[in-house]
C-alpha cells in the first residue's frame, strides 16, 4: 500500500515537472516563435541594436579621448608664446592629439595676422573637430526612430496573420495559427522598444558628451585670443 502511493506520487511529480518543461519557453524561443514575418523583423532589429551598441561605444571611447585636457597645456603656450618660441608651442600641439590642442596649432600658424583672421581659423578648425566628434551620432537617433516603427510594423503583420486566419476558417480557427500571429505582434513590439531605447539614451548620452567637449573648445579659443591681446 506504501509503496503504491510513493509510486502515485512519483508519476504525479514527475507528470508536473514535464508540464513545467513544456511550459517554459526560453527568451531566443519566445523571439523567434513568431513565423517567418516575425523572425525577419527580429533579425533586422537584432542588428539595428548590434549597430547601435557598436556606434554608442566607438563615439563613447572617441569622444572621451577628445575630452582629456592637461590644465598646465594653455599656461605652457602662454609662456613659450611670451618667450616667442613659437616653434616650441607648436611641438606641444602636435605632441596632443585632442580638438582643443588641433585649434591652438591653427592659432599659433595664424600668428602676426590680424585678430579676426586667427580668429575665424580657429572656428573652422574647431566646426571641422566638431563633425568629427559628432560622426555617426546621427545614425543612433535614426535608430531611435526606426527601432519602435519597425515593431509596430511587426505588430500590424501579426494582428494581420491572426484575423486572416479567423476570416479564413470561418471563425474556427487552429489556436496554433493564431498564437503565432499574436506572437509576432507582441514579440516585435517589445524587440522594437527595447531597441528604440538603448539608441536614444545612447544618442543623448553622446550629446551631452560632446557639449562638454565643445564648451572646453570654446574656452580655449577664448583665452588663446585673450593671450594675444595681452600688452606686451
Amino acid at each position: 500500500m506504501l509503496n503504491s502511493f510513493i509510486q502515485e506520487g512519483v508519476e504525479v511529480t514527475s507528470e508536473i515537472e514535464q508540464i513545467s518543461e513544456e511550459k517554459t519557453l526560453s527568451i531566443m524561443e519566445l523571439l523567434f516563435s513568431g513565423g517567418t514575418a516575425g523572425q525577419v523583423i527580429i533579425i533586422i532589429l537584432f542588428i539595428l541594436l548590434f549597430v547601435a551598441v557598436y556606434i554608442y561605444f566607438e563615439r563613447l571611447f572617441a569622444i572621451r579621448a577628445a575630452s582629456k585636457s592637461d590644465e598646465n597645456f594653455m599656461n605652457q603656450i602662454h609662456d613659450h608664446v611670451a618667450k616667442g618660441n613659437l616653434q616650441a608651442a607648436k611641438l606641444l600641439c602636435a605632441q596632443k592629439d585632442t580638438p582643443v590642442a588641433h585649434m591652438t596649432a591653427k592659432g599659433l600658424s595664424r600668428i602676426g595676422s590680424p585678430l579676426e583672421d586667427i580668429n575665424t581659423a580657429i572656428e573652422n578648425v574647431g566646426r571641422l573637430e566638431v563633425y568629427k566628434l559628432e560622426k555617426n551620432v546621427s545614425i543612433l537617433a535614426t535608430i531611435a526612430g526606426a527601432g519602435p516603427m519597425i515593431g509596430f510594423l511587426g505588430t500590424v503583420i501579426g494582428m494581420v496573420m491572426a484575423f486572416h486566419e479567423l476570416a479564413s476558417s470561418s471563425g474556427q480557427a487552429e489556436m496554433g495559427l493564431l498564437a503565432e500571429g499574436i506572437y509576432t505582434a507582441m514579440t516585435t513590439t517589445v524587440a522594437g522598444l527595447i531597441v528604440g531605447i538603448v539608441a536614444y539614451m545612447g544618442y543623448n548620452h553622446l550629446v551631452v558628451r560632446t557639449d562638454k567637449v565643445v564648451h572646453q573648445m570654446e574656452a580655449t579659443a577664448v583665452d588663446f585670443l585673450d593671450m594675444l591681446n595681452e600688452p606686451v
